[in-house]
């Protein structure tokens, strides 16, 4: 029985949510601007994650308890219940989708949606099945047919020729079930969202989809590709496989598929953004990669800085950033030009139930090591640059030297960087973020009309069915021109060559690091492609609530606001509205851009016992801090768990009190913010 009514309130809630005839005349009027004709880049990008619909959501109900929003009487609002554990109601969904139309479709050049398009399983009444979680897909996909499909396209037999501008999906732990568990390729849910993206997954990599559910697409044809990772392979919660170390793990092929692709972009000449669902978490505390796959992806993003713009992930809710760092790496042989270094793994896994007392000692552990970061000299800065640097004194010369060699160099090439977007999902407030990238020389340029990938390489070399086009760069051996090294040294050989004295080689081929000569890539020097700054959106659900009621004539809480939907579903849906949270180009922060030193700047900044930005110029990275910089000097500071930090409260340090004002959406009120972290 609890079977029957679950599902007949899903097929209810799909049927009301389903595209209608008055959908297909919208495609059919839609403006021709976003046609056939091909669109001029913008130079930016949305990235949207974490959607989480949920068609048992009812209005007026109990967001607290084990069956949050479904039942009972409480605040649960008309766009959802902010601040809690529910999920997102259609109400929300739509008119998020009504909003990017109106205000985002004309004005970007390609999405980026990292996952998690299905509820929760947290309702022992209404249990999630295979079908309901594919049901929720393929309704999100149809909002972005609503808002980016070509106009007379729904009919058309190739389903690849629907939108006006890419879009890249990728899967995340609850788009599967049981969540979190996803066993290796090729299984149901590759060959299942194989269909349901039939739309984005271009022709040339459906095989390799459907055999571990990793994708890439050029999103600007010869110059940009967009990887869709498959993070499920890499998540420590995952039981269903082991990390990356062995050639049957997924994660292992996938990291060698990754590294074939990357190096085919670098021989085309081309850029690339990575995007994936979980983010490579690591902290002294929480961990959320196993850590032969945070190993491989660290060592990865070194030798293709010169390909990768950026790295962008959703999963964790809350607004913040991520540094790898090259001396974690702690494989036993050597890389050219890496030191590798003893890193102790003593993390801990970060589960669903990350909730936000949880998240509160996770950002305070990221605040602990990046006090840890090299501090520059006095007169110095992580942004100055080298023609500052020859008219430094003798003195603080030989320091700033010693200082770029700490941090890899005058772009700060020890480091690399994960990006976290905030949710949809109003755990806190939802989210959406626009990002700008740089667009020199790329006049003649635009968007993809159809997902194209003209290279479909296979997981292993021997796989390979592929010339070398006359194009490329090639000495005629195809598979060393790729660096597609096929020297698998079983364990047991490794063993072996310790027993002789001998370094051990590595069981999987090494990336090639780029060439000497090479300059630093887009996420490490402004050029074309990197990434420039961001503009965070929120709907501040608090105060539109307040305003539905207000002008609906209710008085009372919110349970009352939404009461007789259908006479009053116009007025609700247009009070949905998206606005400026942030930019990362305005203060506090004024990044000049979002290159990686800009980053490890700030983060230093933050890493601070005290940080007082001046009345005259706030920023952290504007060359008018030089000044301040030399006249604060980093305190290291170590936590001691569950206590309060002496003389490190969050009024000494502004940059800290934003970012994690930031990193919960403006949802938690300074004295909130000053017991949890002060």
């Amino acid at each position: 029985m609890v079977w029957l009514t679950s599902s007949l309130l899903l097929f209810s809630a799909l049927t009301a949510a389903a595209p209608t005839d008055q959908y297909q005349h919208v495609l059919d009027t839609a403006d021709e601007s976003i046609a056939r004709t091909q669109r001029k880049l913008q130079g930016k990008f949305l990235h949207i994650t974490d959607i989480h619909p949920d068609p048992f959501y009812r209005q007026g109900s109990d967001p607290a308890g084990e069956h949050p929003c479904h039942r009972g009487e409480g605040g649960a609002g008309y766009f959802g219940a902010e601040k809690t554990e529910c999920d997102s109601p259609f109400a929300l969904i739509n008119a998020t989708f009504e909003w990017i139309k109106d205000h985002v479709r004309d004005d970007i050049d390609f999405v980026v949606w990292t996952g998690d398009s299905a509820r929760h399983d947290n309702d022992l009444e209404y249990p999630r099945t295979n079908r309901q979680v594919e049901w929720l897909n393929e309704f999100v996909v149809d909002k972005f047919v609503e808002v980016f499909g070509k106009n007379g396209h729904h009919d058309d037999p190739n389903p690849q020729n629907d939108f006006v501008i890419p879009i890249v999906p990728t899967f995340g732990n609850n788009d599967i079930l049981p969540h979190n568990i996803l066993s290796p390729g090729p299984n149901r849910w590759t060959r299942k969202y194989l269909s349901i993206w039939n739309k984005f997954v271009p022709e040339e990599q459906r095989h390799s989809f459907a055999r571990g559910g990793w994708f890439f697409t050029e999103v600007i044809p010869n110059k940009l590709a967009v990887f869709s990772l498959n993070t499920l392979y890499f998540f420590e919660s995952n039981s269903a496989v082991d990390g990356c170390s062995d050639p049957s793990d997924p994660g292992y092929q996938h990291f060698n598929w990754l590294r074939i692709q990357l190096q085919l972009l670098r021989l085309r000449k081309m850029k690339a953004i990575l995007t994936g669902h979980i983010p490579p978490a690591r902290t002294a505390n929480k961990s959320s990669w196993d850590e032969t796959c945070y190993q491989k992806y660290t060592l990865w993003l070194r030798q293709y800085r010169d390909v990768i713009v950026g790295n962008l992930f959703g999963h964790m809710n809350i607004d913040h950033f991520m540094l790898q760092d090259v001396r974690d790496l702690t494989f036993p042989f050597p890389i050219d030009g890496i030191d590798t270094a003893e890193a102790a793994d003593n993390a801990t896994s970060i589960t669903d139930n990350f909730h936000a007392f949880a998240k509160s000692d996770y950002l305070s552990d990221l605040r602990d090591s990046w006090g840890q970061l090299p501090t520059p000299p006095k007169g110095t800065s992580f942004l100055i640059d080298e023609d500052t640097t020859l008219s430094l004194r003798d003195k603080n010369d030989q320091k700033f030297k010693k200082f770029l060699k700490e941090i890899g160099g005058p772009y700060a090439e020890r480091f690399s960087l994960s990006l976290v977007t905030p949710s949809v999902v109003p755990n806190f407030y939802p989210t959406l973020r626009i990002i700008e990238y740089n667009i020199t020389g790329l006049k003649h340029d635009h968007p993809a009309l159809v997902p194209t990938a003209p290279v479909d390489a296979e997981l292993y070399p021997e796989d390979l069915q592929l010339t070398s086009p006359s194009s490329w760069p090639c000495t005629g051996d195809f598979e060393d021109d790729l660096g597609l090294d096929n020297d698998h040294i079983a364990g047991e050989a490794i063993q072996e060559k310790r027993k002789k004295g001998k370094k051990p080689k590595p069981n999987f081929a090494v990336p090639k690091a780029p060439s000497k000569s090479a300059p630093p890539g887009p996420a490490y020097s402004p050029q074309t492609f990197s990434f420039l700054s961001w503009t965070q959106l929120y709907a501040n659900l608090t105060e539109i609530n307040k305003a539905i009621a207000q002008e609906a004539g209710f008085q009372e809480t919110p349970s009352e606001i939404g009461m007789n939907v259908g006479m009053h579903e116009e007025l609700l849906q247009k009070h949905l509205k998206y606005e400026v949270e942030y930019k990362t180009d305005e203060e506090p922060y004024r990044m000049r851009d979002l290159t990686v030193r800009s980053w490890v700047d700030l983060a230093e900044k933050i890493g601070r016992a005290k940080f007082e930005l001046p009345e005259d110029s706030v920023g952290s990275v504007t060359d008018s801090d030089l000044d301040l910089i030399t006249d604060v000097l980093k305190k290291k500071h170590k936590k001691k768990h569950g206590k309060k930090r002496k003389g490190q409260t969050l009024k000494e340090n502004k940059l800290w009190h934003t970012f994690v004002k930031r990193a919960f959406v403006g949802t938690k009120p300074d004295s909130e913010l000053e017991d949890e972290f002060g």
